[in-house]
């Protein structure tokens, strides 16, 4: 076991001794935080990584001491800063990764998302998914859990239903055609980001080659909120809370948004990449 998972398995310990400590099952707790009960359980058996909002909450719903819940922050603090490269999140599993990710989206109403070079993850379809958790899985040396990510990824996407919440994607046209899967795969992926521009919460944008660019799309990132920016890189994921991060964000997704193409438009963009996949033979 490495010392981030030693470190994950610790804190999991220390919170199941402290809701046992007060005469509470996995299942009280769970309904006390209004939490699924399997939340309680991924986080006491170190299957998923706790933020410093979860630890805030555990400790309060049992009326822990201060004290106590400030040092279980810290250690929070302290193993989230070992987390951050990916090889290391991929090594705890790729479908504990997916649900750390789920519980970030459950926190938040407004999405505003770039991806320049992959279709974004809430769209994906189960095909196209396969395809890039087999890559991951190669590149990060994750465990072999593809099936079991692909089914976290899936129940992720059901939030997009939620018409509390509001999604703002934005991807280049490009990403639409790089062969990250078969031509029928891709092709059955273009009909279903076709259908996600009908749901009324979600705004697709696509970037047309012929577009003018305000900048060279360097990266992706998620906007969260105005709390966090994920920025994902080959080797991290920087997490910026920074108002000053935050806000350079918002300005590059506003400026890449400008130059998108919307509805009908947007539309147009993918059935010209579908007419082309049309005429090439598959994998």
């Amino acid at each position: 076991m490495n010392g981030f998972q030693e470190g994950r398995t610790e804190l999991g310990m220390q919170l199941r001794r402290l809701r046992e400590s007060a005469g509470l099952s996995g299942k009280d707790l769970a309904e006390r935080l209004r939490w699924q009960a399997s939340k309680v359980s991924r986080l006491e058996n170190a299957r998923q990584t706790p933020t410093e909002e979860d630890v805030t909450q555990w400790g309060c719903a049992l009326q822990a001491a201060p004290g106590t819940v400030e040092e279980l922050v810290e250690q929070v603090k302290a193993l989230l800063e070992r987390q951050d490269s990916w090889r290391q999140r991929h090594r705890s599993g790729l479908a504990t990764f997916q649900e750390d990710i789920r519980d970030r989206e459950m926190r938040t109403s407004l999405f505003r998302v770039f991806e320049p070079g992959i279709v974004i993850g809430l769209l994906q379809t189960t095909e196209y998914a396969r395809g890039v958790f087999t890559r991951l899985k190669r590149i990060y040396r994750a465990p072999d859990e593809i099936d079991a990510a692909i089914r976290v990824r899936m129940k992720r996407q059901e939030i997009l239903y939620d018409q509390s919440k509001t999604f703002r994607f934005v991807v280049p046209e490009a990403a639409l055609r790089y062969r990250l899967a078969s031509p029928e795969v891709m092709r059955g992926q273009i009909d279903r980001l076709l259908a996600v521009t009908t749901l009324p919460n979600v705004e697709f944008g696509v970037i047309p080659f012929e577009a003018p660019l305000p900048s060279a799309l360097l990266n992706g990132f998620w906007i969260y909120d105005r709390e966090l920016a994920a920025v994902p890189t080959r080797t991290r994921e920087l997490l910026l809370r920074d108002p000053e991060d935050v806000e350079f964000y918002e300005t590059t997704f506003d400026e890449l948004h400008q130059v998108a193409a919307f509805g009908e438009q947007a539309r147009a963009v993918m059935a010209r990449v579908l007419d082309d996949l049309s005429g090439q033979s598959a994998d």
